[in-house]
């Protein structure tokens, strides 16, 4: 065996912790960016959920929006208010995808200011709802 000395090894490197259930592992790379502030309004939530259950139904993944609602223990009322939503105009649905996240207290634009636009069977009357609440909301 030698006795010669080796020269100390230095390894460069990004590296950060990451959460793994209770425990902490270390990874590679930089940390990703931390979540943007606020949550993703209600409303907006239950248009993906609508737009969802529209496509199972669709493509026969599920039957009928009661299966929907057997699935999800919800009653199937709750399913056709959800559903309803998917009657609102191409851009309307695509403004409350899109809503801006709510940071503080209570959402905005709850289903309830949406369902009387979504039964509305007519787009330009139901843009002129919507730009209607949204001066009630913000004025």
């Amino acid at each position: 065996m030698s006795t010669a000395t080796t020269a100390p090894l230095t390894v460069a490197g990004t590296i950060h912790f990451a959460r793994k259930g209770r425990t902490k592992e270390l990874r590679e790379g930089p940390a990703p960016a931390p979540p943007e502030p606020g949550r993703v309004p209600r409303v907006a939530r239950l248009m993906a959920l609508a737009l969802r259950f529209d496509e199972l139904i669709r493509t026969g993944s599920v039957t009928d929006q009661a299966e929907l609602a057997r699935l999800g223990h919800v009653t199937r009322a709750r399913v056709s208010q959800i559903m309803a939503l998917i009657h609102l105009a191409p851009d309307l649905i695509e403004t409350v995808l899109f809503l801006p996240p709510v940071v503080r207290g209570r959402d905005p634009l709850v289903l309830r200011d949406l369902r009387p636009i979504a039964a509305t069977s007519d787009w330009a009357r139901q843009r002129a709802m919507w730009r209607a609440r949204l001066d009630r909301v913000s004025g």
